[in-house]
Parts: C-alpha cells; sequence; structure tokens
C-alpha cells in the first residue's frame, strides 16, 4: 500500500512540474487604477490557489472553533453527572455461615 502511495505522490509531483515547466509565459494582471503586476503564469495561478486554500482555512475555522467550545463544554458536563472513579469500591459485605 505504502509503494501504491507513493507511487501516486511521485507522478502527481512530475504532472505538477510539468505543468508549472509548461507555463512560464509572463501574464500582466491588471487591477484598477492602473496598477498592474506581471509574473510568470505559474507564480500567479500558485498565489491565486494558496490564497483561496488560505480563505477556506478561514472560513472553517469559525466552526471548528465553534464545535471543539461544544465538545469541551460537553466533556465537562460529563464529568460532572459521571460518578466519581477515584474512589475504591465497596467491600462486599461478609459471608454469613
Amino acid at each position: 500500500m505504502r509503494i501504491l502511495t507513493w507511487t501516486i505522490r511521485i507522478a502527481l509531483f512530475i504532472l505538477l512540474l510539468a505543468f508549472a515547466a509548461r507555463n512560464t509565459e509572463t501574464v500582466t494582471l491588471r487591477f484598477y487604477f492602473d496598477l498592474a503586476w506581471q509574473a510568470p503564469l505559474v507564480v500567479l495561478l500558485l498565489a491565486f490557489f494558496a490564497a483561496g486554500a488560505l480563505l477556506g482555512v478561514l472560513a472553517a475555522a469559525g466552526a471548528v472553533f465553534r464545535q471543539r467550545r461544544e465538545a469541551s463544554r460537553l466533556r465537562r458536563e460529563l464529568r460532572a453527572h459521571a460518578p466519581m472513579r477515584d474512589t475504591p469500591a465497596m467491600p462486599p459485605p461478609p459471608a454469613e455461615g
């Protein structure tokens, strides 16, 4: 299984490297107010991919923190209602005989 995983990773890396090598032409990204940025196409694609990934992580962070807070609250509530585990069990009553 590890060999298959590494084979897929290497193939994906080679594919992405070939894509980057084929897209090195300089492109101009035009902003408002006559601002422009010239960079290789692959650099712009990587920058916008990274910005999108960062925005996605930031969008999900609120939900993750809310769920962690809720889980922490439920754990505290469970501990408050659970019987004490550190107390020794009561010994059995003496046998009559």
